[in-house]
């Protein structure tokens, strides 16, 4: 097997960037052209912009159209919230994950969901209510709107069993997502199902997913009291 077979493009975006971390390549430098730097590192033309790619998406290079790629002057550290499974990030805070489903409807989404999905001409979506559970008590309320035009065969999926959360993740690919996190006062009804008081502010993460322009779900994440996000840098 040939070693362009073998790479990977997390290996040549590693190994990118380790050219930048020695010094190789310095702050301001333009990189060689993209086919000279895939001969260089050994690896395919398509493979070298994928980790070219990522390393744009992290801060560390810019790439300009006919202006060729050029190691960032002011890099960005950038953090990366992964798109997470709810019950194996219960289970692995050592708690007993339930779920329940409170109202499962299709409905044309109101406009600023439309909005947020960037959709020119909303259509009927699925929308799920439920709650996620850690040891009998709430974790997250989770409030979902999902393309039927995007994703149909989750029609056919029964959500009274398996969350929509973990159906998505593992069933339908995201090629890009936006997110957004801000504090939320309680009104009665979220506190009587989070266990929160009236007015109380808790965090909230709203969450976007595409597969290129075409949406596939937008998700509001109303957090119990006391949950904390954390983020990772590392790749």
């Amino acid at each position: 097997m040939s070693f362009v077979a073998r790479t990977s493009w997390q290996n040549v975006r590693d190994r990118v960037h380790g050219l930048i971390l020695d010094g190789t390549y310095r702050h301001g430098d333009k990189l060689p052209r993209d086919e000279d730097l895939a001969e260089e590192l050994g690896c395919a033309r398509t493979t070298l912009h994928r980790a070219m790619r990522a390393l744009a998406d992290t801060g560390i290079i810019e790439r300009r159209r006919k202006g060729g790629t050029t190691v960032r002057t002011d890099p960005v550290t950038r953090a990366t919230l992964d798109i997470p499974v709810t019950r194996l990030e219960v289970e692995a805070r050592g708690f007993t994950y339930g779920y329940h489903l409170l109202e499962r409807t299709e409905a044309v989404p109101p406009a600023p969901i439309a909005a947020a999905l960037k959709m020119l001409k909303p259509h009927r979506m699925l929308r799920v209510q439920a709650l996620h559970l850690a040891d009998g008590r709430t974790y997250v309320l989770e409030d979902r709107w999902v393309s039927l035009q995007t994703v149909p065969e989750i029609a056919q999926v029964d959500l009274s069993t398996q969350s929509a959360n973990e159906w998505l993740v593992r069933n339908r690919p995201v090629s890009h997502y936006d997110i957004r996190i801000s504090a939320h006062s309680c009104d009665v009804k979220e506190a009587q199902l989070i266990g929160a008081q009236e007015g109380q502010a808790v965090l909230v993460v709203e969450r976007m997913t595409w597969t290129n322009d075409a949406p596939i779900t937008h998700v509001r994440a109303t957090n119990s009291p006391g949950f904390h996000l954390m983020a990772s840098s590392r790749s």
